[in-house]
């Protein structure tokens, strides 16, 4: 007797039938929301390479965190700029710093409603602009760059911070930070670490956001694009060392390298869609190139699709919205 005839599409035939078969979700509570704060600042004030990010005064980002949580997103990850910098990135120390107090007004206004992280990096407050302290001839200084980093964690924990993210890419950076954290006594505050960050022109824009002083590049620390095997091998020692997440920098040119690294470990994976990522899709869409909500849906669904379980996206409180909506 002849089989039936196959018809994979019955299951494409409604919007209804589409959803009850989905095989990837997006969560509104697996999305993170990266946020910028701006010392100095008493009203918010426009990224240009970023249409509809913003560089927040101390009250704006107390309200458009509330809004995230009433969005549903599941985390926001905050990033200080200070209106004066220096060759160490004292600024990023101080406990009095433009980041340290937007952790303390962040966490006191959403608590627990929501996992508040900080990016646990000197780029933002350097003179430089590296994301380590400089030796004598101009190269970051590994180990020296570990000590502040420690200093640093512990600022934020002091703070009130959920989860600190050190982004530097510096060897031995989250051992570092874990043992600073535990002898302050901060063994509950988690570490998402940057274990695969690409030296990457997608981050064009965020230095933009960030006010970056960087001259040069940061080829020799920041991973190079064409390298896989390495990733695996950064991703392995961060596990080692006490990583509660890691993390892969960009997403999308990457999502082979997202999905090996879910592959080879047990904790949980997050990817950052970054900001030049967003910017090309905010640059096409306002051309009329290309539908912007369904792009964004599924950019989104093609990074958790490849094993990222949290994603950082610029679109996370708009997403949320439309996901909600959606399902």
């Amino acid at each position: 007797m002849p089989y039936p005839e196959i018809r994979p599409r019955r299951l494409r035939r409604s919007a209804a039938v589409r959803r009850l078969v989905s095989e990837t979700r997006v969560d509104p509570a697996e999305l993170v929301l990266p946020m910028f704060v701006r010392e100095g600042l008493t009203e918010p004030r426009a990224v240009a390479s970023l249409p509809g990010v913003l560089q927040h005064s101390r009250d704006s980002l107390r309200k458009a965190a509330v809004e995230a949580v009433q969005a549903g997103v599941g985390g926001l990850m905050l990033f200080g700029v200070p209106a004066e910098r220096d060759a160490t990135g004292s600024g990023g120390l101080d406990p009095d710093g433009i980041l340290n107090v937007a952790i303390r007004d962040v966490v006191a206004e959403v608590g627990d409603a929501v996992v508040v992280m900080s990016d646990l990096c000197l780029d933002e407050f350097t003179s430089h602009g590296h994301c380590g302290l400089l030796a004598p001839d101009g190269a970051v200084d590994n180990d020296a760059t570990l000590e502040a980093y420690a200093r640093m964690a512990v600022a934020q924990a002091d703070a009130g911070i959920h989860m600190v993210g050190p982004s530097g890419m510096m060897d031995g950076q989250v051992g570092v930070v874990r043992r600073a954290l535990d002898a302050a006594g901060h063994q509950d505050v988690a570490v998402l670490a940057y274990a695969v960050k690409y030296a990457s022109a997608f981050f064009g824009p965020f230095r933009d956001a960030v006010e970056s002083a960087l001259e040069g590049d940061r080829r020799a620390y920041q991973q190079d694009p064409a390298n896989l095997r390495e990733s695996l091998r950064e991703v392995e020692l961060d596990v080692a060392e006490g990583a509660d997440l890691v993390m892969v920098k960009p997403a999308l040119p990457y999502l082979d390298v997202v999905s090996a690294v879910r592959a080879a470990v047990d904790v949980p994976v997050a990817a950052y869609q970054v900001s030049g990522e967003y910017a090309m899709v905010e640059a096409a869409a306002a051309n009329g190139w290309v539908d912007r909500e369904r792009v964004m849906l599924e950019t989104l669904t093609s990074i958790r699709r490849a094993g990222a379980q949290v994603i950082l996206t610029y679109w996370a409180v708009e997403a949320a919205k439309l996901l909600r909506e959606r399902y």
